[in-house]
């Protein structure tokens, strides 16, 4: 015979107080004791109770998801769509992103509901969905500065965060990085091994996150007085790398230092170098940008600018939950700071 699933009252029966307080403490209502949560917590150990979440998302008036919103403003047919999606599954970037927000939620017995966002139509998917109250906000990482949908959800007032700051000022909360400080460490590090001949592979130049990382190394060189700093232009791929390491290399077969502006292209340019007969770092030094899994996987090792991405989607999914429950009103910042890694490769 099935044995039947637990009930509020008989987690109430196992604590010793009301089926009205268990349910105050199982949804998440604030006013109950401590002492007397806790008890309700161990009971609900004891007997097995897991609440029903559609009784529960009808007491808080709340879905318990949030939307993870990839978005863009590329290619609308079927096979851009596609590539789209493809790219983000391959992207370590947004593996660790999907990390720092499910390492946030979990906890909170919150869930993300993973949607892209890269037509038109697909952002009306997203924005009737908040609507509805599928999901109780959105966490937005945009690809594309021409993106429209942090727009439409601030003109919505719908609670989104955003990852980066928007290239269009919105009024939306925002984590970011200090990216043209971590491109000055790149710089400063090459410099400081003797590097003279630097190149850069920048990441693509309609991405303000990728303007602010080659700024920030032709500023820092312009001041020890580089005057001209050649780049090529990739797309924060390996292949993209590859392609921009070997442009380089066939314009300016000198280059002694090079700064990617993320680190699968600098493993991209690594290959290349090796392929080239030069060696990594003695002939031509190499730092990557992000401390990701292809920072290590690349051989030598990466050195790179640390950017603290788990950290960083977790703190926006922080921002998300205060906008959700009304403790923050108005949109923030929060700017994390580069950190310099050094490892073989420069």
């Amino acid at each position: 015979m099935r044995r039947r699933a637990p009930t509020l009252e008989d987690v109430a029966r196992e604590a010793g107080v009301s089926r009205a307080t268990v349910s105050r403490v199982v949804n998440g209502i604030r006013n109950v004791d401590p002492e007397i949560r806790e008890v309700v917590r161990r009971a609900v150990e004891r007997t097995g109770y897991a609440p029903n979440r559609a009784a529960r998302s009808l007491v808080t008036r709340r879905a318990e998801t949030v939307a993870l919103v990839v978005s863009g403003a590329g290619d609308t047919s079927d096979a851009g769509q596609n590539a789209f999606a493809a790219r983000v599954f391959t992207d370590p970037f947004f593996g660790r992103v999907v990390g720092g927000v499910v390492g946030f939620l979990r906890p909170r017995s919150m869930h993300p509901v993973l949607m892209f966002a890269e037509s038109a139509e697909t952002r009306e998917e997203v924005l009737t969905y908040l609507r509805q109250g599928r999901a109780d906000g959105a966490l937005v990482v945009s690809t594309h500065a021409d993106d429209p949908l942090p727009a439409l959800l601030a003109d919505a007032r719908l609670p989104a965060v955003l990852f980066a700051r928007p290239a269009r000022p919105v009024p939306l909360s925002y984590v970011d990085l200090a990216h043209r400080d971590g491109a000055r460490l790149a710089a400063e590090h090459l410099l400081a091994r003797g590097c003279r001949r630097l190149a850069t592979v920048s990441g693509p130049l309609d991405v303000p996150a990728s303007q602010e990382r080659l700024a920030g190394f032709r500023d820092t060189l312009a001041r020890h007085g580089h005057a001209y700093v050649p780049f090529a232009e990739g797309g924060f791929t390996l292949d993209s790398g590859i392609a921009a390491m070997s442009d380089l290399l066939d314009r300016h077969p000198d280059t002694d230092g090079v700064f990617a502006a993320n680190d699968l292209m600098a493993q991209g340019a690594c290959q290349v170098l090796r392929e080239r007969g030069r060696r990594v770092p003695e002939d031509v030094a190499v730092v990557g940008f992000d401390d990701s899994g292809a920072a290590l996987a690349c051989r030598p090792r990466l050195t790179t600018v640390r950017q603290p991405v788990e950290e960083m989607a977790a703190e926006m999914a922080r921002l998300l939950d205060e906008h959700i429950h009304g403790a923050r009103t108005e949109a923030t910042s929060v700017v994390f700071e580069p950190v310099l890694v050094v490892r073989e490769s420069a």
